[in-house]
């Protein structure tokens, strides 16, 4: 049974969702708080967190929260569900880590739907492969799918599990474009343009902040990126 943890402070929207995930078969406990959430986090990991941004007199305490939760794991899926839709926001809470980023008008076949396909995706990566066919390798680039590992330059690469599968998605193939449906599709998240485009600018930083000649992923304009050659 997959665990669900979800961090929201209003008592009856908190259990109106814990009650409708129950019922779809998952184990979920909330909490009303960052520091509760924090303090159980370390001592078990969810399989999966649902985060709102506003905690108590936090104004920003899920962010801060995401970022506690990306350091202990950086392939745990984070989705932000929250009533705060500005692009601003959104841009925030995918550069801190986040899988997706929902707004509570979203309806609840349409959640269920988003927190399934985060779960085949992690599935997916534990499924077992043979060593050949976990290993990718593109020049500096090393992409270990059983692990789901990505190194450069024989560094590890800390991505979250929405960005190692458009890594993946972009490497496989270089040379060849990849649209911001193909990446969303490759990805299994359902989100906009502006959103994969924060996603890549984010997976940019990560290499960056390794190699700071790094510029393998190419942006071509009105169409969607490629994996440049060595």
């Amino acid at each position: 049974m997959k665990h669900i943890a979800i961090v929201e402070d209003e008592t009856a929207i908190r259990e109106n969702y814990i009650d409708v995930l129950k019922k779809h078969g998952y184990a979920v406990q909330g909490y009303d708080n960052r520091p509760d959430a924090m303090a159980a986090f370390e001592q078990r990991l969810p399989d999966l967190a649902i985060i709102d941004i506003g905690l108590q007199d936090e104004i920003d305490g899920g962010f801060t929260l995401c970022q506690g939760l990306r350091a202990l794991s950086p392939t745990l899926p984070i989705i932000f569900l929250t009533a705060r839709d500005s692009d601003f926001d959104t841009v925030c809470g995918l550069r801190m880590g986040a899988d997706d980023y929902l707004t509570k008008d979203i309806s609840l076949p349409h959640l269920i739907a988003r927190i399934a396909a985060l779960f085949r995706r992690s599935d997916l990566m534990a499924a077992p492969a043979t060593e050949q066919e976990s290993l990718l390798e593109r020049g500096h680039l090393s992409i270990d799918k059983n692990r789901m590992q990505v190194c450069w330059k024989e560094k590890s690469i800390e991505l979250t599990v929405t960005e190692f599968w458009m890594v993946y998605a972009l490497a496989k193939r270089p040379g060849h474009v990849k649209s911001r449906q193909d990446l969303m599709t490759e990805a299994q998240v359902v989100v906009d343009d502006s959103t994969i485009t924060s996603h890549v600018k984010r997976i940019r930083k990560k290499f960056l902040q390794s190699d700071t000649d790094f510029d393998r992923i190419d942006t071509v304009y009105g169409m969607g990126y490629r994996w440049g050659g060595e």
